[in-house]
């Protein structure tokens, strides 16, 4: 079987990289599907049905567009990896936290322990919290296992 994995979160590190690079070395049958990385193509992905003077619209527009596309690929993953990072506050991973929960989707989340406390609730409604990318790719390894 094929898994395929959708990497939610923090787009300021390497941390996809790292999951995909450990599982493709262990030949990982697995297929990752990921939000878009560059931060300026997100916020301005309402640009494409014309640009806004008025900030909220702009990000109205940018927000719905982006959704479109997260929603459609968490829907067609096995499994959702959604990280938490430190230095910006993640809504919108939390909110896809909340896409899993509402479609039944199975995801795991990925950040530091200084976070635990305000994501409780998204933990509580994962099937594991990770530290470390490393321990991402032992899981999908252990799921993996024929």
């Amino acid at each position: 079987m094929n898994y395929t994995i959708y990497l939610s979160g923090e787009i300021h590190s390497e941390w996809r990289d790292e999951i995909i690079n450990g599982c493709n070395e262990l030949m990982l049958p697995i297929t990752f599907l990921s939000a878009i990385n560059d931060h300026e193509a997100s916020d301005n992905a309402g640009n494409i049905l014309g640009e806004e003077n008025k900030a909220f619209w702009k990000d109205h527009k940018s927000a719905k567009i982006n959704v479109l596309r997260t929603k459609t690929l968490i829907q067609k993953a096995d499994i959702v990896i959604i990280r938490f990072g430190e230095k910006y506050k993640q809504w919108n991973v939390a909110f896809d936290a909340g896409i899993c929960t509402a479609l039944n989707k199975p995801y795991i989340t990925l950040h530091s322990e200084e976070l635990i406390h305000p994501l409780k609730e998204v933990d509580a409604a994962s099937l594991a919290w990770a530290t470390n990318t490393s321990q991402i790719v032992k899981i999908l390894e252990y799921t993996t296992r024929k």
